[in-house]
């Protein structure tokens, strides 16, 4: 199957630039699964398309403000892009500019509070950054970092709370599970009322998941490991779900990804906690994920991949073409889907389902 088989035509002007003032207002599509027939909804409507004993698995990992702007002792303004902890305050970054900031380089950040030292130089142009201050890091971090934004999304985001998701937890991402942007407090609390239940994974989603696919045979690509952990409460509440007849049905690609590494042949899961590089694309057989909610994905991206595995290409690339004719908003601060076995919410009212 080559990469060209999961390209589209997407404007640019379709790529979301910035958040919608309320979270649950964005567009939903769904996809059924086996029909490939779509409907057109907003996210608020979500709890009509789940039923009583499924449960949704969200992915809790907060998003590291990783990217600090700071000067350095000459003046010049740099970037670094915080990567890989490696512990006692030495990170693996990215740095702009990259001809000044060689070993033994000096960065001083807001007034002060933080400095760092340029160690060592890495492949692919990366750096081992050490880091001095006084206090808790992340706290620092917290205050004077940006987000890291995807390289598509070009205006500055007001608010750094918009690129996090309203349940997220475990700090450690490069990059937001954005498929849970959409969620409120009280969207989930409808969704737990109506008896659906709720349970976390966390997978901490770093900037690999933006590399573009370059081999031409999708087989061919060397999948980006991110880490994941899933308790033994999130392993049960999978396991009664599947045991009941209830619906798995994961929020985002990353929470997709986690289970399906750590799941037994037979579904099963319990607690585990490691490095994953699964790479689904069509033909994959999937132990437990039922549905899927998931925002439009870039064209021949491994994400647009993993869709096209539980609805088939032919139905995604359909479903991606009226999406772009009915000017859905794309990528992170876009719209999104629920794809799954869908039970077309109009027929009940006698009325014909949107096509």
């Amino acid at each position: 199957m080559k990469t060209s088989d999961f390209d589209f035509y997407l404007p640019e002007e379709l790529i979301a630039q910035t958040p919608l003032e309320r979270r649950d207002a964005s567009r939903l599509l769904t996809l059924d699964k086996h029909t490939g027939q779509t409907e057109h909804h907003h996210f608020y409507e979500l709890p009509q398309f789940l039923r009583p004993g499924d449960c949704l698995v969200l992915n809790n990992s907060r998003v590291l403000p990783a990217r600090l702007i700071g000067h350095r002792p000459t003046g010049g303004v740099c970037e670094v892009l915080l990567l890989t902890d490696k512990g006692e305050g030495l990170w693996e970054c990215l740095v702009r500019p990259g001809k000044k900031l060689r070993p033994g380089a000096q960065v001083i950040f807001g007034e002060g509070q933080l400095t760092a030292t340029v160690e060592g130089e890495l492949s692919d142009g990366k750096r081992l950054v050490r880091f001095h201050y006084e206090g808790i890091f992340l706290e620092i971090l917290e205050q004077l970092g940006k987000m890291p934004l995807p390289p598509y999304i070009k205006a500055e985001l007001q608010d750094n709370e918009r690129y996090q998701t309203v349940y997220s937890k475990v700090m450690g991402s490069a990059a937001a599970p954005t498929a849970g942007l959409h969620f409120t407090p009280e969207l989930l609390q409808q969704i737990q009322n109506m008896g659906v239940d709720l349970c976390y994974v966390t997978l901490h989603v770093g900037l690999g998941t933006f590399r573009p696919v370059k081999a031409e045979d999708i087989q061919d690509h060397e999948m980006h490991s991110e880490f994941c952990q899933i308790s033994q409460e999130t392993a049960d509440v999978i396991n009664r779900t599947k045991a009941r007849g209830g619906r798995v049905i994961c929020v985002g690609t990353t929470s997709c990804r986690t289970v399906e590494s750590f799941a037994a042949e037979d579904g099963t899961m319990t607690a585990r906690s490691g490095w994953t590089n699964i790479f689904i694309y069509p033909g994959y057989r999937f132990k437990v994920l039922d549905a899927l909610i998931t925002n439009f994905h870039l064209p021949q991206s491994t994400l647009i991949m993993l869709v096209s595995a539980l609805a088939g290409r032919e139905h995604v690339l359909a479903a991606y073409e009226e999406a772009v004719r009915e000017k859905y908003r794309f990528f992170s601060f876009g719209d999104a889907m629920f794809i799954g076995d869908v039970m077309p919410s109009k027929a009940e009212n006698g009325e014909k389902p949107a096509k």
